[in-house]
């Protein structure tokens, strides 16, 4: 072990299983150890770093906010927060933007909108947000009691009351869970990242968005790991058509500067006042710049190459020896071995190049704009790596 993983070991909170790996540099698609030697990214941070390491515009973005203010607190207005918002705004529709750390902040924001305008809409009993039963929205307490995958509950009981969850995929069981409760939201993911990158049914997401108009109920659509271009779309929403009334999303967003977001439609855009909630980081002028630079790039031609490079992968992977199944969308696959992920991804790593794991599945968040001989490469060692 070496004297960094000793130093980690006794320092740092026991809460990672880190892979033996020192990363000390990388440049695009491409990490660097202590040793030299190089790795393909096919991770990204956990789908964070959308244009990789060293981008140049996102550095530039950067550095130059940095050498302005680093940070001021939202007392005081920055160019970076308003533009930032006013990006998000006009490229989905939504009108207002409240800005956070963190994906499970975002997430906080989005439940306390649903609950206070189901309050002021319905009275102080509408309080219950359904979620879906596989989902993941963040490791805060409330977060937590959200995402719908109990072995994650078990050790932080009592979890924050007024969280249902029901199964994914099946209209006329959260039909009549909505029904029979006081409720205030329904939060989904759009592909459930954490439960094993599988996206929901068209059909379902559609039927569930038409409900929550019908019943005025705040659809939230959790765009923390799907969003920024993950999946061939701005946000995997739009795939399917529908209009949230809250989009929340964080990862990606920043290129590696911890950023959250919640988006708000019209129906919700004045539901929090002055005082109603906050965050001292929020909206920080740095990571603000970073994420312009990224959400200016997601052009549509951009997107329809995360879309040709998700064909590529998908089309290789589908059927090839040692591989059951392939699912997700976009850039975010996960798939599923006859060998077990974790030596899938052991073996990967032992020949340069570094995979994750969701549940039982090898999962694989690539940088949006990964050239294509490293893509070519990463896919022929999964593939060997895969095989039986």
């Amino acid at each position: 072990m070496s004297n960094l993983q000793t130093l980690d070991k006794q320092y740092v909170a026991n809460t990672y299983a880190r892979f033996p790996v020192e990363i000390i540099s990388g440049k695009g698609s491409v990490l660097v150890d202590t040793d030299g030697k190089e790795y393909i990214d096919m991770g990204s941070g956990i789908a964070v770093t959308s244009f990789g390491q060293g981008d140049a515009i996102w550095l530039q973005a950067v550095s130059e906010q940095l050498g302005k203010v680093q940070h001021t607190s939202n007392l005081y207005y920055t160019e970076p927060c308003a533009k930032l918002a006013q990006l998000l705004c006009e490229k989905t529709g939504m009108k207002k933007v409240f800005f956070g750390n963190s994906g499970a902040e975002a997430n906080e924001c989005a439940i306390k909108v649903a609950r206070k305008y189901a309050q002021d809409k319905k009275g102080a009993d509408y309080s219950t947000i359904i979620t879906l039963e596989n989902s993941f929205h963040g490791r805060t307490l409330t977060t937590l009691s959200a995402t719908g995958q109990e072995h994650y509950h078990e050790l932080f009981n009592p979890l924050t009351p007024g969280f249902v969850h029901t199964p994914a995929n099946d209209f006329e069981a959260l039909k009549a869970l909505a029904l029979q409760e006081k409720t205030a939201g329904i939060m989904m993911e759009i592909v459930q990242g954490e439960g094993g990158v599988i996206a929901l049914d068209a059909d379902f997401v559609k039927a569930v968005a038409a409900f929550c108009k019908e019943q005025d109920i705040v659809l939230v659509i959790d765009e923390v790991q799907t969003g920024n271009g993950r999946t061939g779309e701005l946000y995997a929403y739009m795939h399917y058509g529908i209009e949230p009334d809250v989009v929340t999303t964080a990862k990606g967003l920043g290129g590696g500067l911890p950023i959250g977001a919640a988006l708000l439609s019209e129906k919700v855009e004045s539901v929090l006042g002055f005082g109603d909630h906050g965050s001292t980081f929020g909206g920080n002028p740095v990571c603000c710049a970073g994420a312009v630079s990224i959400i200016e790039r997601l052009t549509e031609d951009f997107l329809n190459e995360v879309k040709t490079k998700s064909e590529k992968i998908f089309t290789a992977l589908q059927g090839a020896s040692g591989v059951k199944s392939v699912s997700g969308l976009g850039l975010m696959i996960g798939i599923e071995t006859e060998k077990s992920a974790k030596d899938v991804v052991a073996a990967c790593m032992e020949q340069g190049v570094l995979c994750l794991t969701a549940k039982t599945k090898v999962r694989l968040l690539p940088p949006l704009n990964i050239p294509d001989d490293l893509l070519d490469k990463a896919i022929e060692t999964i593939k060997t790596a895969c095989a039986i």
